[in-house]
């Protein structure tokens, strides 16, 4: 039973880890944000960003229950926010509309930074770890405390996402070229009806836990 419990919130970690990052919805943006820049260069940009939001990502997961301590918010409140935060998200991907959790505004979109300067704005922020990835670090990482062996999955799957995302990304020109825009759009509403179940479940455990 309990091998079962723990292979299920692994699962769960990993699918909503990069359900909410998706990597494969990002790949127009970045071919687009990188597009003079050679396959090597890319790269580079691609390694640079996904440390930047894994480094977000460790720092949310390691204190960010001490920030919703000082802040006096309750677990289950969070939950909910959450919850509803990622549902948001959800709609966006399913209508493949720009999610506002996890893109730039369009007037900070047109003025984008220097190419170099891109792996951290807007890759790595918002882009891999927006509101929405850091809502779900912090939901998933408060359901492994007090369990060593949870605590353990939930490290090894954020960083199998980040492994992906990072090999997806950089395989960018590639995938787009074999799934297209319309395979893309296709995969993105698959995962938003996922992650709008998902979502909904938060809520419903952080309705349990208030009352």
């Amino acid at each position: 039973m309990k091998a079962v419990e723990l292979l299920t919130y692994a699962i769960t970690v990993f699918v909503m880890l990069f359900t909410v990052v998706d990597p494969i919805g990002l790949l127009p943006v970045l071919m687009g944000l990188t597009g003079p820049l050679s396959h090597k260069e890319r790269g580079r940009i691609v390694s640079k960003a996904v440390l930047v939001a894994a480094s977000v990502m460790a720092f949310f997961a390691l204190f960010g229950k001490f920030i919703l301590l000082y802040f006096g918010i309750s677990l289950g409140s969070f939950y909910i926010a959450g919850g509803v935060l990622l549902f948001l998200i959800s709609i966006d991907m399913i209508f493949a509309r720009p999610s506002r959790a996890r893109e730039t505004r369009k007037e900070e979109e047109e003025g984008k930074r220097r190419l170099e300067e891109i792996h951290v704005f807007p890759l790595a922020i918002p882009m891999l770890s927006g509101p929405g990835t850091i809502a779900t670090v912090m939901l998933l990482k408060s359901l492994a405390e007090g369990d060593p062996l949870r605590l353990l999955i939930f490290a090894l799957s954020t960083v199998l996402v980040l492994v992906a995302s990072w090999a997806i990304l950089r395989a960018g020109a590639f995938i787009l070229g074999r799934i297209g825009q319309t395979g893309v759009l296709v995969i993105s509403r698959l995962m938003g009806i996922l992650l709008s179940a998902l979502a909904v479940q938060f809520v419903v455990d952080g309705i349990k836990s208030l009352f």
